[in-house]
Formats: structure tokens, sequence, C-alpha cells
């Protein structure tokens, strides 16, 4: 027991791990910011305050993370403007130049900085190169323009 005394530290870091573990199946940010309050007593420990200390500002420095950095870190995670903006989502409706005729069957624009292989939708006219297309949808690695406006 005295051993134990003598090393809190290593209690509050195990703390921190299991808090860390458990936030892993959670994943609601709340875990996290426990771990940090237990590794802020660690280093009270190590700066030797004393057993009551360590748990003052374990405690405050969690109460702190929970209620200043856990409302940004989530709101940054679970913005629903961010998660439907990713991949080829996110192509759809921007705009690209045409660097070679695009026709039904084939063709070549540049979008978002890379060169794509494209076909016009549909009914719609074939493009010449210089023109500015709108992306329809992605087909696989082609992206399907119109010359229309949206």
């Amino acid at each position: 027991m005295e051993w134990l005394a003598d090393n809190l530290w290593l209690a509050w870091l195990a703390l921190a791990f299991i808090f860390i573990a458990i936030e892993a199946s959670t994943v609601d940010f709340v875990f996290v910011m426990l771990a940090g309050g237990a590794l802020a007593g660690a280093l009270t420990a190590v700066a030797g305050g004393g057993p009551i200390l360590q748990v003052i500002v374990a405690v405050l420095v969690a109460i702190l993370l929970i209620g200043v950095i856990r409302p940004m870190v989530k709101r940054q995670f679970m913005s629903s403007e961010a998660s439907g903006t990713i991949g080829s989502a996110a192509l759809e409706g921007r705009l690209g130049r045409v660097l070679e005729t695009v026709t039904p069957t084939d063709g070549r624009i540049k979008l978002a900085g890379e060169v794509w292989s494209a076909r016009v939708a549909p009914g719609s006219p074939a493009c010449e190169p210089g023109e500015e297309v709108r992306v329809v949808r992605i087909d696989g690695a082609t992206v399907i323009v119109t010359n229309q406006p949206a």
C-alpha cells in the first residue's frame, strides 16, 4: 500500500487509459475528457501535490474539458455539413472545365484540380474544350456532365 501512495500517478495514468478504452467504444467525447482530468491528476501527483489536491485538479480539469472543449469537438465531428460532403458526393453540382470534347461516350474535364473521364448526360449536347460544365452525377470513375446551368 505504501508503494501505491508513493506512485499515485500510476493509478491516475491507469485510470486515464481505462477512460480512453471506454471512449473508443462510445465515441461520445465524454470519457476522453475524463481521461484528460485523470492525466491532470497524474501531473499533479508527479509535481508532489497531495491526494486531495490531485482529486480537485482532476475534477476541475475534467469539468472544464467537458464544459468547454467537448461541445466544440462534438460540433466539429458531428456537423451534417461535413458528413455529407466527402467522396464523390462532394463533386456533384460542382463546375468543371472541358479539356477534350465530351460526348455521350467519351471526353475529359478538369474538376477539383484533377482530370476526369466524362460523358454528357442523356439529352445534353456535346461540350467543347474550354467550356464550363456542371457535374450531374458520378458513375464509377466517370463524371456525367451538362453544359446547362444549375
